[in-house]
């Protein structure tokens, strides 16, 4: 299974092509238009041809994810408590949370990284499972840990891993969180101007044999000024004694 996130900087719809040349299994895409309110015939037309769940403030820019035929795609409805921007489901029957932090509604709550951090905490067992990812855009980065006392990226970073998930860019760089030579993000589309605010959390099983690839700003800062991840699940171990379960049972799962 290949699953791709990114923050396509809106217009998904023009923007197509450069997704589908990746042939993933899961999209999950930040600031894309809602398909069942566009405008454009042949992006609705597409989205079809998927499975999809979006949600947003904005019909122009919000959370999706897409799955291609033959995979299964539901959503859990958990109650986000007005927080954003989330989409928990199951791909297959993994957990999968889709993320895309954004700023916090009032002054209340916190915002960024803290949106998921409250999130998490709200529903730790979503996740506390053998099989279970989370990626997305987080907004965040270590180096900012100070600007969100209590709820800050490490702190994410180490409720995840009390959860039994692991960044699969760190494990397989072998990177310390904030001192990432990859980034994901370049500001104002500035290549002087580079952050890793982009991730992938992987359960323990599912990191064996996983592969996760950047895609490289001249192919894609034209697009957008996120780069996208695209995490790679062929030789997931995990996965592949699923499959021998299922076979074994003589049917799906």
């Amino acid at each position: 299974m290949k699953i791709v996130t990114w923050n396509c900087a809106g217009a998904l719809r023009r923007k197509r092509a450069a997704l589908e040349a990746l042939s993933a299994d899961v999209l999950i895409v930040q600031e894309c238009e809602s398909p069942a309110d566009s405008a454009d015939r042949s992006y609705r037309d597409w989205a079809e041809r998927h499975a999809v769940l979006w949600v947003g403030q904005s019909r122009h820019k919000g959370l999706g994810v897409f799955v291609r035929p033959g995979l299964r795609l539901e959503l859990v409805a958990l109650d986000d408590g007005g927080l954003m921007q989330f989409l928990p489901c199951r791909v297959e029957g993994i957990p999968l949370l889709a993320v895309w932090t954004k700023d916090a509604p009032s002054s209340d709550r916190h915002g960024y990284i803290g949106q998921l951090w409250h999130w998490l905490r709200r529903h730790p067992d979503f996740l506390r499972e053998t099989r279970a990812l989370l990626a997305g855009d987080f907004n965040s980065n270590a180096i900012w840990d100070r600007q969100y006392p209590g709820c800050s990226h490490s702190d994410v970073v180490h409720l995840l891993e009390s959860l039994g998930l692991h960044s699969l860019y760190h494990r397989t760089r072998e990177e310390l969180q904030g001192q990432e030579r990859t980034p994901t993000f370049f500001l104002q589309r500035n290549p002087a101007k580079p952050y890793h605010i982009d991730y992938a959390f992987l359960s323990a099983c599912l990191l064996e044999g996983a592969r996760i690839e950047i895609g490289p700003p001249a192919d894609w800062l034209a697009l957008s000024d996120h780069m996208p991840l695209v995490v790679d699940l062929s030789d997931s171990g995990c996965l592949h004694l699923q499959r021998a379960i299922t076979a074994d049972a003589g049917g799906d799962q």
